[in-house]
């Protein structure tokens, strides 16, 4: 269907890699808090987790990290050099602030639709400024079944009270993409840790290098 933005009903944003600077947080906090048990996290691991919800995540490391892996002590190193590193700054990514101005002043309703918790994400989006422009958020405690599954941005969609087709979607992962096409959305990849796929960029109605270019080709 090709993208009309004057019939565009609301928009729907992931959270980390999209709106908030933090894959390169994570991926860090991830290498630091192994490192720190004697044990190498590799960057090419940390990426194929992405955009999966926690326990997908949690369960890809296990495997790939092994059976002696401490995942729980892992776990709480990662988090709490998380805690110190958002504490500091919560970074927003390039063109954020000026797409979600444009897009209320058009009055469009917006949703995030994450893979991350609820706490997490309100915090993050609180600190970082952006919070008020968001009708709700979807978060892994909404679902039965995250990304790459439909149901967040399905969810999402119908708290929003509008049809999948006449919403987009803003996603950086792989699997982000596949939750929001499978849903029936218009998506545009923004990349950030990972290049599209040729599969990827199928499922995409355009990559953009940011929001900015977003904001001037697509929702002008």
């Amino acid at each position: 269907m090709p993208f009309n933005a004057r019939e565009l009903e609301a928009v729907v944003f992931d959270m980390d890699g999209l709106l908030i600077d933090s894959e390169a947080i994570y991926l860090r906090a991830s290498v630091e808090a192994a490192r720190e048990l004697g044990f190498e996290l590799s960057e090419e691991l940390y990426k194929s987790v992405v955009g999966l919800t926690m326990q997908a995540g949690e369960d890809i490391i296990r495997k790939g990290m092994g059976a002696n892996f401490p995942f729980d002590d892992f776990n709480r190193k990662m988090h709490a050099l998380l805690e110190i590193e958002f504490a500091r700054h919560v970074p927003l990514k390039t063109g954020v602030e000026e797409l979600l101005a444009h897009l209320a002043e058009r009055g469009l309703p917006l949703a995030v639709a994450t893979s991350t918790s609820r706490r997490r994400a309100e915090s993050h989006l609180t600190h970082a400024g952006v919070m008020p422009y968001f009708s709700t958020i979807v978060t892994s405690g909404d679902v039965t079944r995250g990304k790459p599954d439909p149901e967040p941005y399905l969810l999402a969609t119908k708290r929003l009270g509008v049809s999948p087709q006449s919403c987009l979607a803003l996603e950086d992962s792989h699997n982000g993409v596949r939750s929001a096409h499978g849903a029936g959305l218009q998506t545009i990849m923004i990349p950030d840790m990972l290049a599209p796929t040729d599969e990827i960029s199928g499922l995409c109605i355009a990559v953009m290098e940011n929001l900015h270019k977003v904001r001037e080709q697509f929702l002008v």
